[in-house]
């Protein structure tokens, strides 16, 4: 069976996860997780990059830092995972979801201005992918607007926009280290915050409420409670497995590279005949290889292929169902103005196995079983 994920090891996680037991400083914020902090502030140059629990914890602090009340609206595709969603509801904020671009699976940034209202209180682009939204769109109407723009960057991490690394752009950037995705702590993620001004809260908001950071650093003599938080710190554990991981980034983002690269070359044949379509990558635009996928003629076929797939011992999934037509999707959100693709784009797109290591024998065997479905 070629599976659709395997998670990402490079050889040195066991060693330095013995350190941080040796260390005797397992939990959050130790030598493990600072050298991977120190690493995302140099490849981004954001001021500040916190390692949290998850994406979802990232999407959450940001969303607090916003300070997103009752009542206040935010602007999000429905083509997204469900975190993208919970952490703006569960400050009582209303999700209005709005159409794609077909081409790319992201916010369709022509459409945003429209759904701004008096309530809106920010814009939350999702990179799908890896593959950025139009920023400078994006951006310009949450300036003219007053609104803050939260990235949600979970898949791009090493991505860029016009040599920009995502999750520096907006205000806030959203990282996920899943086990899905190219760098992986099990479960993990990463807020990037864009002006030091913020940085601060953020350290509370991440320990508890409390200004412990502060006090670990030296800075005062003791920690006290200051504002609402959670915790949102990893263990070191998790940490020294995400170091062994970003040491050799480029050699994990060049190798998933190349294997994106031969999909794209073998399946070409296939779109030209007009049988599927390929992903689309827009010239500003630097993915990282997060996924590799295909569009079928609509739903059917996608469960026929799966179900094809599967017989020939390969593991192809499907993706997110677009939010707005989930019970919480209704009961917390509105889609405004007309699902023209989101919807029917979704039940086209098929995800191909893609990890690191993957074989190029094995992607030639899925290839090979795709065209005979095509073609028997």
């Amino acid at each position: 069976m070629i599976h659709f994920n395997v998670p990402p090891v490079v050889g040195n996680e066991l060693q330095y996860m013995e350190e941080a037991i040796k260390n005797r400083k397992i939990c959050g914020d130790g030598m493990f997780t600072k050298k991977c902090s120190a690493w995302m502030e140099e490849k981004t140059g954001t001021a500040k990059a916190l390692l949290t629990t998850s994406c979802t914890h990232a999407i959450e602090m940001s969303a607090i830092l916003s300070n997103i009340q009752p009542g206040d609206e935010v602007i999000m595709p429905s083509y997204t995972f469900v975190s993208t969603a919970d952490a703006f509801v569960l400050r009582g904020a209303k999700v209005i979801f709005v159409d794609i671009r077909p081409e790319t699976m992201n916010i369709d940034e022509r459409l945003i201005e429209e759904a701004v209202t008096e309530r809106t209180k920010a814009i939350v682009p999702v990179h799908y992918a890896g593959v950025a939204c139009k920023m400078d769109e994006i951006c310009d109407i949450a300036k003219r607007h007053n609104l803050f723009v939260i990235e949600d960057a979970a898949q791009g991490v090493m991505s860029f926009y016009k040599g920009r690394p995502l999750g520096t752009l907006g205000d806030y950037g959203c990282y996920s280290f899943h086990e899905t995705k190219n760098y992986s702590m099990g479960e993990g993620g990463a807020l990037l915050i864009k002006d030091p001004k913020n940085i601060e809260r953020a350290e509370i908001i991440r320990e508890k409420g409390t200004n412990r950071s502060k006090f670990f650093r030296g800075q005062i003599d003791k920690y006290t409670w200051m504002d609402a938080g959670s915790s949102y710190l990893p263990s070191d554990l998790n940490a020294a497995y995400l170091w062994a991981q970003l040491e050799k980034a480029e050699e994990i983002r060049n190798d998933r590279m190349a294997s994106w690269n031969l999909y794209n070359q073998l399946l070409k044949e296939l779109e030209e005949e007009g049988y599927i379509r390929l992903p689309e990558i827009p010239e500003e635009c630097t993915h990282n290889a997060h996924m590799f996928y295909i569009k079928t003629k609509d739903l059917e076929e996608r469960q026929n292929l799966i179900s094809f797939l599967k017989a020939k011992g390969v593991g192809a999934v499907f993706h997110y169902i677009p939010l707005h037509s989930a019970p919480a999707g209704k009961k917390y959100g509105e889609f405004f103005g007309k699902d023209i693709y989101t919807t029917s784009e979704s039940e086209r797109l098929l995800r191909l196995p893609l990890y690191y290591k993957l074989s190029n024998d094995s992607i030639e065997k899925i290839v090979e079983a795709i065209k005979e479905f095509y073609k028997r």
